[in-house]
C-alpha cells in the first residue's frame, strides 16, 4: 500500500487504519523477524506495548541495548530523544518512531541556543547533561547521565572541576545534595513529575499508614523529604522486588507500575496523583501517543524514521560514549 508522505509529514505518523481482522500481535512479531527488527520500550509506556518488546527498560538501559544490538531495525516505543539517542549509537541501522509528536516537556526546557549562551556565560565548566535532551543539547555536553547514574557520574568527575548540569532542577539538586558538589543547574523540568501532589500524596498515605512512598529524583523536594525510597525508574522498580512491604504510593509516571505489578503479583501499588487530578494516576501524555496500531504502521511501512545530522551526531556520540563507559566501569 502505498503511503501519502505529505499526510506523514503533517501528522508525523502513519495514520492508516487496521482492519478488525489483524492479529497485530503476531504481524508484529512476524515483520520484526523477517525485517531483523528489535522493538525498545521505555517503563513509561502502556502495558500492552511493554508486553510485546523486544527489551523494557529505563533510558541507561535503553542505551545500552541500542549500543549493542545486532538488529537492522530499532523500533523504539518512546519518546523522540530516546529514539534520536538509538540512531546517534547506530546511524547505521534504520530508526523508527512510532509518532514524530512523541516529544518531551524536559527536553523541551532546554533551549539549544539558550544552553550555548548559558555554557558561555559559565567558562571552565564540566557539561553534564540529563539523556532526557535533544541531540543539539548532547553535542554542546561533556557527558552525558540518566537517572540511574547521575550520582555516579559526578562523582566521577575530578573534585577541582567545575559543574554544569541541565536540564532538570529538581534532578540537579537531589544530585547535590547527595554528593556536596556545587554545581550550576539549569532551570528545567518534566511536567510530569512536576504536578504531583504533596497534599493528595500525603492523603493517600493517612489512609493507607503501612504504604511506602517511592519517588523519582525529577519530583520537587517537597515529595522527596516524605518520601522512603528515591530513585530511578529501574532503581524504583528492584526496590519494589527486593523490600520485605507490601504495598507502595509510587511517585513517578504510572507505566511503571505494569512492571512492579508483574514481578510482586501479591503488592499492591498506589499511582501518585498530580495537583489537578481528573484520573488516580499521573501519565506523560508524550509517551502515550505510541500505540499499538502506530507499531504495527510503523514496522509495516518502515516509517517514521529518525534523521540526526552528522556533523551533529559526531558531536553527540562522545559524550553518550563517555557516559556508557563509566557505567560500564561501575558495573551499572
Amino acid at each position: 500500500m502505498a503511503v501519502d508522505k505529505s499526510d506523514l509529514i503533517m501528522k508525523g505518523y502513519v495514520d492508516i487504519a487496521v482492519e478488525d481482522s489483524v492479529n497485530m500481535v503476531e504481524e508484529i512479531g512476524r515483520m520484526r523477524r523477517e525485517k531483523n527488527a528489535i522493538i525498545l520500550a521505555h517503563f513509561y509506556q502502556i502495558g500492552e506495548i511493554q508486553d510485546i518488546a523486544d527489551f523494557v527498560g529505563d533510558s541507561l538501559q535503553l542505551s545500552q541495548q541500542a549500543a549493542k544490538t545486532k538488529a537492522e531495525i530499532i523500533l523504539f516505543a518512546g519518546v523522540y530523544f530516546m529514539a534520536e539517542t538509538a540512531k546517534i549509537l547506530s546511524p547505521e541501522k534504520k530508526v523508527l518512531i512510532p509518532d514524530l509528536n512523541a516529544g518531551c516537556s524536559l527536553s523541551e526546557s532546554c533551549d539549544p541556543e539558550e544552553f550555548r549562551k548559558f555554557i558561555g556565560l559559565n567558562p571552565g565548566h564540566i557539561v553534564v547533561s540529563y539523556v532526557n535532551t535533544s541531540a543539539e543539547i548532547k553535542a554542546l555536553s561533556d557527558i552525558i547521565c540518566t537517572s540511574s547514574n547521575a550520582v555516579q557520574i559526578i562523582n566521577s568527575i575530578p573534585e577541582k572541576e567545575k559543574i554544569i548540569f541541565a536540564p532538570d532542577k529538581n534532578l540537579g539538586n537531589y544530585i547535590k545534595s547527595i554528593t556536596g558538589r556545587e554545581m550550576r543547574i539549569w532551570q528545567g523540568a518534566c511536567h510530569v513529575h512536576e504536578e504531583f501532589s504533596l497534599e493528595k500524596i500525603l492523603e493517600i498515605k493517612n489512609k493507607n499508614m503501612d504504604a511506602k512512598i517511592i519517588a523519582h529524583p525529577e519530583c520537587e523536594q517537597p515529595i522527596l523529604l516524605v518520601a522512603d525510597y528515591i530513585g530511578s525508574t529501574n532503581a524504583l522498580l528492584k526496590y519494589t522486588k527486593s523490600d520485605e512491604n507490601k504495598k507502595y504510593i509510587v511517585a513517578t509516571e504510572s507505566g511503571i507500575i505494569h512492571q512492579m505489578k508483574k514481578v510482586n503479583p501479591e503488592k499492591l501499588f498506589i499511582p501518585a496523583p498530580p495537583e489537578n487530578a481528573t484520573c488516580a494516576c499521573n501519565d506523560c501524555n508524550f509517551m502515550k501517543l505510541i500505540t499499538m496500531k502506530k507499531i504495527y504502521n510503523t514496522l509495516r511501512f518502515e516509517i517514521p524514521e529518525v534523521i540526526v545530522e552528522k556533523e551533529i551526531r559526531n558531536k553527540a556520540v562522545k559524550s553518550i560514549r563517555r557516559m556508557l563507559e563509566i557505567s560500564d566501569r561501575l558495573g551499572l
